[in-house]
């Protein structure tokens, strides 16, 4: 029968732990202390705090653009569905910077924030285009009929003319990336394969016509133009007679990371761009622009341990990055070393 340890004993123990991790924030004993006072400011790419004004957000994107390495068969592509005005579908495993490329293009040519459009299962092609609150709006109705006056039988019937309905009404992504604009938006669609199997067709009649219609506003009596809120922040943009026509066709790059094979038609008006796994001097300039010069060093030790595991199974550039982070600060050789075991495990079979 194990014997238990007095307190003299847990205290040694807890000392002793505590040299060795002392810059553990949590320490594990479950005895309350100040420990979080010490959290640092979380790594770059993590800084949610860039992105609580219209400005940070955008600084944040910018962030993100200058950290990508782009190549010269990237470039290629891009200069050609920029030319073409077609959709650039990105392919290639987790890690390679298929949304990170978006970022890169509009902040390279000057194309303001990037239209983000997360795709999943469930997604359809209204949920892009544009969100309409009949039930809010219903109840707004009501309370300013219930406000008003009880009507005379001599008395005009109120007709509802809509000028009201764009308070409800806001343009997704899709949909204001296909404003009028005098330079193309740019649009993100992330992971286009975990989307129903009718999206990449639905999406082809919006790409070649640039355009769409609102029913809800087509069938206002006597409102020709309405201001309605769009997907950027504070963003308000008149339609007229319903419909929303692009001026020029935004630069749309849809990602996928191989999950489901795509219709020829959808495949034969895109530009189709594989993006390989960075080699170890790409990631090395990765790192550094990510962590600066100073990582490097230590970046060059655990890139070949990224490299190996990589052979062995699928492990993404953001695991590298986490590693090379948490290996950069204080604390035992033993401590960092199982700490980049554990962030560099491969996350599956190879592909």
């Amino acid at each position: 029968m194990a014997v238990a340890p007095d307190g003299n004993s847990r205290t040694a123990a807890r000392e002793e732990q505590n040299i060795v991790q002392d810059w553990y924030i949590y320490q594990g004993h479950g005895e309350p202390h100040q420990g979080i006072q010490r959290l640092p400011e979380p790594p770059p790419w993590r800084n949610v705090a860039q992105g609580r004004s219209a400005d940070r957000a955008m600084e944040r994107s910018a962030m993100r653009a200058r950290s990508y390495q782009s190549d010269p068969h990237t470039v290629q592509a891009v200069n050609a569905a920029l030319l073409l005005r077609r959709p650039l579908l990105v392919t290639g495993r987790p890690g390679t910077g298929k949304s990170s490329l978006a970022h890169h293009v509009a902040h390279e040519l000057g194309l303001g924030r990037v239209l983000s459009w997360p795709i999943t299962s469930r997604t359809s092609l209204k949920d892009g285009l544009y969100t309409y609150d009949a039930i809010g709006r219903l109840r707004e109705a009501g309370r300013l009929a219930a406000a008003r006056p009880q009507p005379r039988p001599e008395d005009p019937p109120l007709v509802d003319e809509g000028s009201d309905i764009g308070t409800y009404l806001r343009l997704g992504p899709l949909g204001t990336a296909l404003l009028p604009s005098p330079h193309p938006r740019v649009l993100l669609v992330d992971e286009l394969d975990k989307s129903d199997i009718d999206l990449p067709n639905d999406l082809l009649h919006v790409f070649e016509g640039g355009d769409f219609e609102i029913p809800e506003l087509m069938r206002l009596a006597r409102e020709r133009t309405v201001e309605v809120l769009t997907d950027d922040p504070g963003g308000v943009a008149a339609v007229v007679h319903g419909r929303v026509q692009c001026s020029e066709f935004p630069f749309v790059v849809i990602t996928s990371n191989g999950e489901r094979e795509f219709p020829p038609a959808f495949l034969r008006r895109c530009v189709s761009l594989e993006l390989v796994e960075p080699d170890d001097e790409k990631l090395a300039r990765i790192v550094e622009a990510h962590l600066g010069v100073d990582a490097t060093g230590r970046a060059r030790e655990l890139i070949g341990t990224f490299l190996r595991n990589r052979d062995e199974g699928l492990v993404s550039t953001d695991q590298l990055l986490n590693a090379i982070y948490l290996s950069l600060g204080d604390g035992s050789a033993a401590d960092r070393e199982e700490l980049v075991r554990l962030l560099l495990r491969p996350l599956g079979p190879g592909t």
